[in-house]
């Protein structure tokens, strides 16, 4: 019955050497190439919970009384959308559920794209052809946290009123056009009108899906065309490809994988609770503080809003850049910045110009890896300060004292920790290196690919490496 099923289709689409090929694809059999793919399920996931989600969710921030399940809020003049959200969570069947695995899914979606970030930085996979790849992962990164942040806003509780207020500060901060374009986003001061919902709600249920769509299928399209990177390794080379094939062993690891990860995410949605919305109560200009943190994946502007001095530039009575630009907007542009750019950096100055199908271990590109190890850590000291509050409030350290600390740190841990990886990498580098006795002496290093380098202080010479399949 397949036979023939496969035999119609073919006669009348010619689609059989196209189905022959990409069921012959070779992916690579490394479990660190699985990241990618987590992502991947993360987002069908929040595309379906999603979809599920806007069927009861109502973006209006028109004021009505609540009468619903949640006792302790009845009575309370709560906006519609805050009211749908506790609908949602107590009233229709699996909400709860579903709005639980939906954040989940956010947050271990932002996880596994960083994850997989780190991976191909140190790796050396951005470098060419790869490089339209690497720059749809990096902007698919920032887009997924805008569209992480947009939707926690939408509910209109104490934590995402207390966010867009940060957000709204920020937007005014950027020097020159910052009021115009607070305006034009928020349609008139904070807390803005019910256009500024409505336009979040369709940025966060169609636009930047649509564009995260967009980037995820250009990095699966030039993935396929430039076929998978791999790490070196007895039959792998340059010029060919090692791993599994599509059919028959890959496909059913992947859709193992994919079970899995929606598993996971279900069971997280119906375990573990997040995002307490009934606990924060509703968004009110007045209040402003609570026990509830955002997402992991804003801790690191929290941390740059929190460290950065009250420095602000002023001619005359004129403040050119208010303080919020520097840790609000500056500080993520920078990020963002060194790792769009970093690929025509490195190729600037190791003047590296051509195409690498075998990725580098870490210890073999020591400045590489150094420059990583310290930009990361410069990140995830300004990270970590993001949580100064919660120590003052759990262990009562002096917060002034914490933010003190960490303006130091900031500065002097990430330089410490790329001279340490560039140490431990030249030592490791070392250690692959062994003494020869006999006829010229020296030293000899295996490489990777089962080959030998003969390693001296002036030269370095290199034997052929093998270059044939087992």
């Amino acid at each position: 019955m397949i036979y023939r099923l496969a035999r119609f289709i073919d006669t009348r689409t010619g689609q059989a050497p196209l189905v022959k090929k990409l069921l012959r694809y070779v992916f690579p059999d490394h479990w660190s190439f699985l990241l990618g793919e987590i992502a991947l399920y993360c987002f069908v996931v929040l595309v379906g919970t999603g979809i599920y989600l806007t069927f009861f969710f109502d973006p209006s921030m028109q004021h009505v009384i609540y009468n619903g399940p949640y006792t302790p809020l009845r009575g309370q003049q709560v906006s519609e959308a805050y009211r749908s959200v506790l609908d949602i969570s107590f009233r229709y069947k699996a909400g709860l559920l579903i709005r639980q695995t939906h954040h989940w899914a956010a947050d271990v979606f932002l996880v596994a794209i960083t994850l997989h970030m780190l991976r191909v930085f140190f790796t050396g996979a951005f470098r060419k052809p790869r490089e339209i790849t690497y720059y749809a992962g990096v902007l698919m990164l920032a887009l997924a946290m805008f569209e992480g942040f947009a939707g926690y806003s939408l509910g209109d509780d104490l934590l995402s009123g207390m966010g867009l207020v940060i957000a709204y500060s920020v937007v005014l901060s950027i020097p020159f056009v910052g009021g115009n374009l607070a305006l034009l986003i928020w349609h008139g001061p904070f807390p803005g009108t019910t256009e500024f919902f409505s336009r979040l709600y369709i940025a966060h249920v169609l636009l930047v899906p649509v564009a995260i769509g967009a980037l995820l299928g250009i990095h699966l399209i030039t993935i396929a065309v430039t076929h998978h990177s791999q790490f070196r390794g007895p039959r792998a080379r340059e010029d060919n490809v090692v791993g599994v094939p599509m059919w028959p062993g890959y496909l059913f690891r992947t859709l193992g994988l994919a079970l899995s990860v929606t598993a996971v995410l279900f069971l997280l949605g119906g375990l573990v609770q997040i995002n307490p919305v009934w606990e924060w109560g509703p968004f009110h200009p007045e209040l402003s503080t609570n026990g509830a943190q955002p997402d992991w994946y804003l801790g690191w502007l929290i941390g740059a809003l929190r460290l950065m001095p009250g420095w602000e530039p002023h001619i005359g009575h004129y403040t050119l850049i208010p303080n919020a630009f520097w840790g609000g907007a500056f500080f993520p542009l920078l990020v963002f910045g060194f790792l769009l750019a970093w690929p025509l950096l490195e190729r600037r100055f190791t003047r590296d110009h051509g195409y690498h199908h075998l990725l580098d271990r870490p210890r073999d590109a020591p400045w590489r890896t150094a420059i990583g190890v310290g930009f990361f850590t410069w990140v995830g000291m300004i990270f970590f300060a993001g949580s100064s509050d919660r120590v003052f409030v759990e262990m009562h350290i002096d917060y002034e004292s914490q933010i003190h600390v960490y303006q130091v740190l900031v500065f002097v841990v990430p330089f410490v920790a790329g001279w340490l990886a560039k140490r431990v990498c030249e030592q490791l580098r070392r250690s692959d290196a062994h003494p020869l006795r006999g006829a010229g002496g020296g030293l000899v290093r295996r490489t990777p690919t089962g080959g030998f380098e003969a390693v001296s202080d002036s030269t370095t010479t290199r034997t052929p490496e093998p270059t044939g399949r087992r």
